[in-house]
């Protein structure tokens, strides 16, 4: 639910239409594909070496938690105040080559946000629930690659007060993941 919440390729959809307006359907998947790819790979990156990068820069859990706590609880918070998140702008696209890597793997798909839950998810755990979380991203990136092949379907079908109902919702429940995740990381450095 957590990634779900903060990647909602439900109401990513409509961003995706409007950076591809225009291309060819081979070229919308070739995108989408492109995206979901360099979305994944960054985040088992993250996943996998966060424990090195904690240590590399001295970087303890519970300011970790209560961190990305607060940036996760800012995207929720947003996102329910019906704010396009800064987090997930898609100002500056560039080049129509270039949006697979910016601004749809980084920062849409594999934003901070992203990252943080991700990396919230296996601190001080092992490979094996590492793995876990790896397989549970690798579905949400393949559930976002559909909705963004068939998004013209998707935005037609459920409409664009369904998509902000549902946007709002997600809001929530970052808004909440979020607060407790700073629970949590205060609990930790105040051993509560």
């Amino acid at each position: 639910m957590g990634f779900f919440a903060i990647m909602n390729p439900i109401a990513n959809t409509p961003i995706f239409l409007g950076l591809v307006e225009g291309e060819s359907p081979e070229e919308r998947k070739r995108i989408a594909r492109g995206a979901s790819i360099t979305a994944f790979l960054i985040v088992v990156i993250f996943v996998l070496a966060g424990k090195y990068i904690f240590e590399l820069f001295g970087i303890t859990i519970p300011a970790f938690k209560i961190t990305g706590g607060l940036l996760v609880f800012y995207v929720g918070f947003e996102m329910l105040m019906s704010k396009k998140s800064k987090i997930h702008s898609n100002s500056g696209s560039g080049e129509p080559n270039n949006i697979a890597i910016s601004p749809l793997a980084i920062p849409i798909l594999a934003g901070p946000g992203t990252i943080v839950t991700a990396m919230n998810y296996v601190t001080n755990t092992d490979l094996f629930h590492a793995g876990i979380v790896i397989a549970i991203f690798a579905v949400m990136i393949l559930l976002t690659y559909l909705a963004f092949i068939l998004s013209d379907i998707i935005v037609h079908k459920v409409g664009p007060n369904l998509i902000a109902v549902i946007g709002k919702l997600m809001g929530l429940i970052l808004a909440i993941m979020g607060t407790e995740m700073v629970t949590a990381g205060i609990q930790l450095a105040f051993k509560l």
